[in-house]
């Protein structure tokens, strides 16, 4: 499973920040036919995962509906829509990542995140057996071609005296562990909840995992429910409610993992539900670790703000709050 971290710029719209605007201190009275109000989510990837979990529980269990939200989940056509979706008015809210919000907002694009799914950075180089980073020189190194694998690469070769171009990296076109199991690299970059878990069950192994955020790289929390600032701004009250009832969905996934996954096979049936179950099951660490759910702080923006400008992935940024903001948060 090709990694969640795009580089992707996100080609939205200057001019997107004018769609779609209303009045704010009143929500959209727009309705759908069975008299709920609708909220288009465009999700970060094009087939169902199991980060999805939360948002599949809480609309299974009526609690969208409960809160008077038509809820609708749809997933891009590429890994490169979700923003562009986000940002031209084509979707009210969208689970995405902390790097696209960043691009985004580059743009000019209006978008902000309104929740945090976790906060810690799990990424990481993951191998068969332990290594140690200081002596990587020369090894083979599985890795998608995004900017953001290399930037946090690059960080934590740095951290120990180390550069690109003293490993050989071997490019992944969209999977780096096949890599791996087919002993074509010693290392592969990845996550735990995807590449990890992946590899537990087409491996059969329990692999090593090196993480970024202990090695150079910034504990930036990987993925975000973000909105489109023009919706929110008309429609205060339903994104409180769509985050209260999105928030239950996610405490009923991480109490009863097991019911979650029948929902999320009834939901999407076709899916590799072994993988699905071994992936939420390594995510409900990350979440559970989360002192409250979906809370933000400029101190987690803020490390991958600097990075992304140390690393020439933009070339300056906004304060920590312009990316983010907690009012849409049930109290």
């Amino acid at each position: 499973m090709k990694i969640r971290l795009r580089s992707v710029a996100a080609t939205v719209l200057t001019a997107a920040a004018t769609v779609g605007l209303v009045a704010c201190g009143g929500d959209s009275t727009e309705t759908t036919d069975n008299g709920l109000k609708p909220v288009r989510m465009i999700m970060e990837w094009p087939v169902a995962d199991a980060f999805w979990t939360p948002f599949v529980v809480a609309k299974d269990k009526g609690y969208y509906s409960d809160a008077g939200i038509d809820l609708t989940i749809t997933p891009p056509p590429t890994v490169a829509d979700t923003m562009k979706f986000l940002g031209t008015d084509e979707a009210d809210v969208a689970f995405t990542t902390t790097l696209d919000v960043l691009f985004a907002k580059d743009q000019d694009a209006p978008v902000v995140a309104i929740g945090s799914y976790g906060d810690s950075n799990n990424w990481g180089l993951i191998s068969r057996e332990p290594f140690d980073l200081a002596q990587v020189k020369g090894k083979t190194i599985g890795i998608y071609n995004d900017a953001w694998s290399k930037a946090q690469l690059t960080m934590m070769l740095d951290s120990v005296g180390l550069t690109l171009p003293d490993v050989q990296l071997v490019t992944a076109a969209d999977n780096t562990v096949p890599l791996l199991l087919e002993n074509k690299v010693d290392i592969i970059t990845g996550v735990t909840n995807a590449e990890s878990a992946e590899i537990r069950v087409n491996g059969g192994f329990e692999p090593f995992f090196m993480p970024a955020a202990e090695h150079g790289a910034p504990n930036a929390p990987i993925f975000v429910v973000a909105g489109n600032t023009s919706w929110l701004d008309g429609n205060q009250d339903t994104a409180k409610d769509f985050m209260a009832a999105t928030k239950k969905g996610l405490e009923d996934s991480l109490a009863d993992p097991a019911a979650a996954m029948e929902i999320f096979e009834k939901a999407y049936p076709d899916s590799d539900m072994a993988f699905i179950t071994d992936s939420w099951n390594a995510t409900t660490k990350i979440l559970e670790a989360q002192p409250q759910p979906f809370v933000q702080s400029d101190e987690q923006w803020k490390g991958l703000l600097d990075a992304a400008v140390a690393q020439d992935l933009v070339k300056s940024v906004d304060e920590p709050s312009a990316y983010w903001t907690d009012d849409y948060l049930p109290d």
